[in-house]
């Protein structure tokens, strides 16, 4: 994977990086966010696929990306295709630093240390190229005003800001509603995009069950009792929701 091109990751967390005060948006549903356009970008390189709302390795092989080859070997060690919702509703500490950090290097942002209260340090992000946002901004906003079906990597993209909440921040108030409606509608020009966008919904709104399996075939009569004994069906594990508060509870992978 060249590096001439900004990974989804990359540019979702810049689209959520508020200007004027140098936080993120939405940080608790952006880490989920983050976790689901590693996703999109390994498939857009062809190395995973879904496979109905799962995801498949289809080709070990690294990018080049260090933060998406991580991932990616992640997704091999598990051997079998794994649940967008689980992959998505994992642990993921520390990702979103990862990319700050990351953006830091490559000189996309710059931290401003600080203090909250005057006493306990802060980091802040402020972007360095503030055109490179506006591109990003400016790919979004045409997407929604002419109606013309983006490309996969805008559609994507367009999916992860609705799913994590991005937008409010990106076009706020009533004036806004008509683009939020329509940053939704985005989702639909992006299977693998769409998929991911609904898992990270999903984690975020608790509703993480397992698909339903068929019950297991009945065994014949009983002896002399001409009676069949009730079929017995797989027990599926529960999954824990996410609370009110917006800590994310852990999603047993797969």
């Amino acid at each position: 994977m060249g590096r001439s091109r900004r990974t989804i990751p990359e540019e979702l967390l810049l689209l959520a990086l508020d200007p004027a005060t140098g936080t993120t948006a939405q940080p608790q549903s952006l880490d989920l966010g983050l976790a689901g356009a590693q996703l999109v970008e390994l498939a857009l390189a062809g190395r995973i696929a879904p496979d109905g709302d799962r995801i498949a390795v289809v080709l070990p092989r690294p990018t080049g990306d260090p933060t998406l080859d991580s991932a990616l070997e992640l997704l091999r060690r598990r051997g079998s295709p794994v649940r967008a919702v689980h992959w998505i509703g994992g642990p993921r500490l520390g990702l979103r630093q990862t990319y700050l950090t990351h953006l830091e290097r490559c000189g996309m942002v710059h931290a401003v240390a600080g203090q909250m209260c005057g006493v306990l340090p802060t980091t802040r992000y402020q972007a360095t190229d503030t055109a490179i946002s506006r591109e990003i901004r400016t790919r979004l906003d045409c997407a929604i005003r002419t109606g013309v079906p983006p490309d996969p990597r805008t559609a994507a993209l367009a999916a992860l800001a609705h799913a994590v909440g991005l937008g409010k921040h990106l076009y706020p108030g009533n004036e806004g509603r008509s683009s939020r409606s329509r940053l939704r509608d985005l989702i639909r020009h992006d299977p693998m995009g769409g998929l991911v966008a609904h898992a990270v919904m999903d984690v975020q709104n608790g509703v993480a069950a397992q698909p339903r399996r068929a019950p297991a075939t009945a065994p014949g009569p009983l002896p002399g009792s001409g009676r069949r004994p009730a079929a017995r069906v797989a027990a599926e594990p529960g999954v824990p929701a996410q609370s009110r508060h917006g800590t994310m509870a852990r999603v047993g992978a797969r």
